[in-house]
């Protein structure tokens, strides 16, 4: 009897130390996230079956390496085009609806390509829309002012180059071919048509500053700071021929160019747009003293010529002009 109450007594002691060696307790376990998978670890046979609470322990990242950081849009561009003396005078020609394809290289345009050796040269210039009249609207704005097509007899008051110009101390012209008088607001005159005019739908631009081509002076000193030029509808390649525009442009502005090589001034030749592809894609070239013959692919449109006319005289941005660059990687000596 007092054998067998022994083996009962040293029974029950095994079974008591076992189950107290299996914990009831959940296991807590720190992992290092550090890979791209991650396994749990095992339990031992018989353990309780509550789950397993586990601590992960992830690594610090950097800013640059979480994937929630994001670098919120700049509003404007500040790098100024270029930071050396202002030109004394700048003369902006636009000619109408031919496509970069079919000047560059072409025969029937000699003066013309041979400015794109003189000067810049932009490969990827791009008109902002079709028909002509926003595209001169932009040029001169930042902005179409909601107007989408050649329609006649418009009036605006917003700010704009020649308002900025003359507000900054500075003086615009505008040169029309064929515009039959100081001041004119018709809609058309023989070869004339004001869609192309863009400061005569401006109240704010004075109707002096509105002037046939007639006026363009022979002494480029007397030109105003900016001008424009725009000549009549066989001369701008709208309705005569490539040839043609191209001995009016040597003719006419040809001279103007060879002076302003000489004289811290400065030509921007440019199309308002191309022949109605959907691309728009056009020349632009800038020939002057403070521009080194270059081949420059940077994209621009008429806000990026925009944006760097109101840079060289620091005036405020006008319309969407506030949200592109000025043309860099053009000039001569941006310290001189």
């Amino acid at each position: 009897m007092k054998v067998t109450v022994a083996i009962i007594i040293s029974f029950l002691f095994v079974v008591t130390a076992c189950s107290n060696s299996v914990t009831s307790e959940p296991v807590a376990t720190k992992l290092s996230l550090d890979a791209n998978s991650i396994s749990s670890p095992s339990r031992a046979p018989g353990s309780s079956s509550q789950p397993l609470q586990t601590e992960i322990v992830t690594p610090k990242q950097s800013p640059a390496a979480n994937p929630e950081t994001t670098v919120p849009p700049q509003s404007k561009v500040t790098v100024p085009a270029f930071e050396g003396s202002k030109p004394d005078h700048v003369v902006i020609v636009v000619e109408e609806n031919h496509s970069y394809e079919t000047l560059i290289g072409n025969r029937a345009a000699p003066y013309i390509n041979a400015l794109t050796k003189q000067g810049a040269f932009f490969t990827h210039s791009y008109a902002v829309a079709h028909p002509s009249q926003p595209n001169y609207f932009v040029l001169f704005s930042g902005s179409n002012q909601g107007v989408k097509d050649d329609s006649c007899g418009h009036s605006f008051k917003s700010p704009n180059l020649a308002s900025e110009l003359v507000q900054a101390g500075f003086s615009f012209a505008g040169y029309s071919e064929d515009l039959p008088a100081i001041g004119s607001t018709v809609c058309t005159n023989h070869q004339y048509g004001r869609k192309h005019s863009p400061w005569v739908s401006f109240s704010n631009v004075a109707k002096e500053s509105n002037l046939p081509f007639s006026q363009f002076p022979t002494d480029y000193n007397k030109l105003p700071t900016v001008s424009f030029v725009i000549p009549n509808l066989d001369n701008d390649m709208h309705d005569g021929t490539i040839l043609s525009a191209d001995d009016w442009l040597k003719t006419n502005i040809g001279p103007y160019v060879t002076w302003a090589q000489n004289h811290n001034s400065l030509l921007i030749l440019t199309w308002d747009e191309d022949d109605s592809s959907k691309d728009n894609h056009i020349p632009t070239i800038f020939v002057g003293a403070m521009v080194k013959p270059v081949t420059i692919d940077q994209r621009i449109t008429h806000l990026n010529v925009l944006r760097t006319v109101e840079d060289l005289y620091h005036l405020p941005y006008l319309g969407a002009t506030a949200d592109v660059s000025a043309i860099q990687g053009i000039w001569n000596d941006k310290k001189r």
